[in-house]
């Protein structure tokens, strides 16, 4: 591969990484309320609500992200005869696939906060929509914030995985490019593209962290 060739080649990667970013940005987008839902029905009183949203974490956490991205793409077509798009697709299988650890993660953040916290603040006047939000969730958040850097970076890296349904995105261009090129280099810039992304999410919750340390 040639200096000219390789400068062209990192020109359509960055096009490529414009589709790799919005599966991380709609993932997140419709994943992250998705499992606080998941979160509030696990922790529900009801039991029902309770034994289907563990059925629920079971099915996603316990079966392979690529079986659901090949799940989503055709299972509309042959149970109701619909064809879904194939980035729409992808999109649901993400944003269904990481609530479901989002979930366990807002649940563990939940639960570690002391109940004495909530007793205290009812005593104090607190309303409990004022205890959730000025007590409870600046706690939450601060705990949650590694195991959610965790999840952000292994998603940018999961994005990779949408290509297996025909989205083009970094790694299929990537490996496009190295079988018709004969060379490793496509990979190796690919591999810097998520590095230099996955560095962004982990210099970005560090800040956070740093910001939220005052709850410590």
């Amino acid at each position: 591969m040639t200096t000219v060739e390789l400068f062209r080649f990192i020109g359509y990667m960055c096009e490529a990484a414009g589709t790799t970013l919005s599966v991380f940005f709609l993932t997140l987008l419709f994943g992250l309320p998705l499992g606080l839902v998941a979160c509030m029905g696990r922790m529900s009183k009801a039991k029902p609500v309770r034994l289907i949203t563990k059925i629920y974490l079971l099915v996603m956490r316990g079966t392979p992200l690529l079986l659901q991205l090949m799940f989503f793409k055709y299972a509309p077509y042959y149970i109701f005869g619909v064809t879904m798009e194939t980035y729409t697709a992808g999109i649901v299988a993400f944003s269904v696939n990481y609530a479901a650890y989002f979930a366990e993660i807002y649940r563990s953040g939940m639960e570690s906060i002391p109940k004495g916290q909530k007793e205290a603040a009812f005593i104090l006047g607190f309303t409990k929509t004022q205890t959730f939000f000025k007590i409870i969730l600046p706690q939450v958040i601060k705990r949650i914030l590694p195991p959610m850097g965790s999840e952000f970076m292994t998603l940018v890296k999961d994005t990779s995985l949408i290509q297996i349904i025909g989205v083009a995105e970094m790694y299929k261009l990537a490996t496009q490019t190295m079988a018709r090129e004969v060379t490793v280099i496509p990979l190796v810039v690919a591999g810097v593209f998520y590095l230099v992304m996955n560095g962004v999410v982990e210099k970005v919750f560090s800040m956070t962290e740093k910001k939220l340390s005052y709850y410590q």
